[in-house]
């Protein structure tokens, strides 16, 4: 198995189908949370809706980038979640989600390991393999705190 293929089956695990880490996956706890609890706000922390933005949000911009665009996510513009008020502006942002992890597991399941070693963008944000590592790394937290917020929510 290629380099590329182990890290597309590890981006796969964290955001469709996994179990192995985290016991639990985004498919599984986004299309089993109401568009109520994903923006139900509990005390200062970001709603659950933020969160699926946020991870969303760096998952296209890498995705961009494996697909020979440019970079042009900014951590500022990362938590900027548009207002969820129906079921159907959170099914929008769940299916963008699902969507851009599929496509971004399929194009990092076809990188060669030369690019894999290559620049991610620039020099300066290291290669393709840590900036996908740390996306891994990136989306498990944020799983973490998504499935607490979940837990501490009322199921409405």
């Amino acid at each position: 198995m290629t380099a590329a293929v182990q890290l597309s089956n590890r981006l796969k695990e964290v955001f469709l189908d996994g179990t192995w880490i985290a016991n639990t996956n985004f498919k599984k706890q986004l299309e089993t949370t109401s568009w109520q609890q994903a923006t139900q706000q509990l005390g200062t922390q970001n709603t659950i809706a933020a969160l699926t933005f946020h991870i969303n949000y760096y998952t296209a911009g890498v995705l961009q980038v494996c697909k020979g665009g440019v970079l042009g996510i900014r951590d500022i513009y990362s938590f900027q979640c548009p207002s969820i008020q129906s079921e159907t502006a959170w099914n929008e942002l769940v299916t963008s989600f699902l969507c851009n992890a599929t496509a971004l597991i399929q194009c990092v399941a076809a990188l060669s390991d030369e690019k894999l070693k290559s620049d991610f963008s620039e020099g300066k944000y290291g290669d393709f393999s840590k900036n996908i590592d740390g996306l891994i790394a990136h989306s498990y937290y944020h799983l973490g705190q998504l499935v607490l917020l979940k837990k501490m929510s009322i199921n409405l």
